[in-house]
């Protein structure tokens, strides 16, 4: 028997998805619960999972725009499994009114559960609502993911405290700070009616169909098709719609832009091209960031010191040894541990540029837990390098690569994000020949990499090509003084350019 895995009802202004990545392919083995592919609305991104256990037959491909309750795949269960699920799934539908008939049993007093933002990390002050899985009334269960929050850091999920009915209070896009109320869980006597309730959407189910036609009928774009002509600036009244009873469809709003981009010139003006714009929201996590950086450069007292490195001589030892490193280690031997290595000797006789600002007090730590920015889909991201300095040349390198990977697939954890004491950020893998790089508050100190160039230096009265980088150190004048800020830099240059040092601890 074959049960059709059909697109679910993710909200009630949403009418079609995005097939993005199928997680199982034609012909595989899929157990219940298991996610079997990530679907996509204009509004969010959520994982489908296996209804029954058995064989998958895909019908959507990725990429496929599917309505809300079209066929995405079917799941070829065994005689077995199906006369049981069949079965049980009859008198289970028989059987949901009983509790409106019978009298409800005695419940506890009804309470109201506050929902409020944990603490999410020591420098997050505050969170944007991304997305609501459930909306004001839903019933909820223990431990259900209810919400999306995002800081400047990462997106974590929101688990629901307990059983109840929803009520959202923070709506999406709204920031709360830590501790702010987000929504209320009912948890009580109104619970136990809520299956009762249950078989009244199926009766209203054709009214409703039918108020929804009417709302997107004749001219009327849907919630995809009216974001696409928002964003190429058309009025819907101007489109034609193709749907039923002339609603406008999202193809009909694909297709209502190419008329734009193909305006024919005048004769007359052969030489004048019409530009076009392009309007895009910015994401919550862009947001805040923005708001982050704005409120470091306004709030420190932010200078930025550079120097140059000779990299021949780690260029030389790297040439020399990276085969043997790589077959020993398992990973390749890169500039990121040398420097990172470096910094962390500096920063112990220079401990100032590893502290922080709490109030009127300094912190100095003992310890470097080195932030390395990494390229990320959503955005940049830190994650932290920890008790770097106890580490060797190929333990940096193996956390270096299990982090970045980590972040290019957005796994990232936010206890893996926060509590960096300095920074090392390398603008040089993106072509970056000098640069002053933001500090990441509330350290006070950031080392910018840049990309290696061959350069004329002179070297012993002589004039030689050496491969040269530029750093950069923007640091809080606050609490560093600049004689320590470019003795820092000075340091790692020594370390840099005779790595000898690093091994010899000299």
């Amino acid at each position: 028997m074959a049960i059709e895995m059909k697109v679910p009802a993710v909200g009630e202004s949403i009418t079609e998805v995005t097939v993005a990545t199928w997680n199982k392919k034609e012909g595989d083995h899929v157990k219940l619960d298991e996610v079997l592919c990530e679907l996509e609305s204009d509004k969010a991104t959520f994982e489908l999972p296996a209804e029954a256990e058995g064989i998958l037959h895909i019908v959507a491909k990725e990429g496929d725009v599917l309505p809300i309750g079209a066929v995405i795949c079917t799941i070829e269960v065994g005689g077995a499994t199906a006369s049981v699920t069949v079965a049980d799934a009859a008198p289970a539908v028989v059987a949901v009114p009983a509790p409106a008939v019978a009298p409800a049993p005695a419940a506890g007093p009804t309470t109201v559960l506050e929902v409020k933002v944990p603490a999410v990390g020591e420098s997050i002050a505050e969170v944007t609502v991304s997305v609501w899985n459930k909306k004001t009334g839903d019933v909820v269960s223990l431990d259900e993911v209810i919400c999306e929050l995002e800081s400047d850091k990462a997106t974590f999920e929101l688990p629901a405290e307990s059983a109840g009915i929803l009520e959202v209070i923070a709506q999406p896009g709204c920031v709360v700070p830590i501790g702010g109320l987000l929504a209320k869980i009912t948890v009580g006597g109104s619970v136990a009616a809520a299956p009762a309730a249950a078989p009244a959407p199926a009766a209203a189910a054709p009214a409703a169909a039918a108020s929804s036609d009417a709302t997107y009928a004749a001219g009327h774009p849907s919630p995809a098709a009216a974001k696409i002509l928002d964003e190429k600036g058309i009025a819907a009244a101007s489109v034609a719609g193709s749907g039923v009873g002339g609603r406008i469809t999202k193809e009909d709003a694909v297709a209502a832009s190419k008329p734009v981009a193909a305006t024919p010139v005048s004769a007359s003006a052969p030489a004048v091209a019409q530009g076009g714009t392009r309007r895009e929201k910015m994401s919550s996590l862009r947001k805040t960031v923005a708001r982050r950086l704005v409120a470091v450069k306004n709030e420190t007292a932010m200078l930025t010191t550079f120097n140059e490195v000779d990299m021949k001589p780690i260029m030389d030892l790297r040439g020399k040894y990276k085969d043997k490193f790589k077959e020993k280690h398992g990973v390749g031997l890169g500039f990121m541990s040398f420097f990172t290595k470096a910094v962390c000797v500096a920063l112990k006789e220079y401990p100032s540029v590893n502290a922080k600002i709490d109030g009127d007090e300094i912190v100095f730590h003992d310890y470097c837990d080195i932030s390395i920015a990494v390229s990320a889909p959503k955005g940049l991201v830190v994650p932290v390098i920890r008790s770097a300095e106890n580490l060797s040349l190929a333990g940096i390198e193996t956390e270096v690569v299990r982090l970045a990977g980590k972040a290019r697939e957005n796994k990232l954890s936010l206890e893996e994000m926060s509590g960096g004491t300095f920074t090392i950020t390398n603008g040089g893998v993106f072509g970056s020949m000098l640069s002053t790089p933001i500090i990441n508050a509330p350290q006070v100190a950031i080392l910018g990499m840049h990309n290696i160039v061959e350069r004329a230096v002179v070297v012993d009265g002589q004039i030689v090509v050496r491969p040269i980088m530029y750093l950069a150190l923007s640091y809080d004048h606050r609490i560093i003084d600049g004689r320590e800020s470019v003795s820092f830099l000075v340091r790692l240059k020594q370390l840099l350019e005779d790595p000898a040092r690093l091994l010899l601890d000299i």
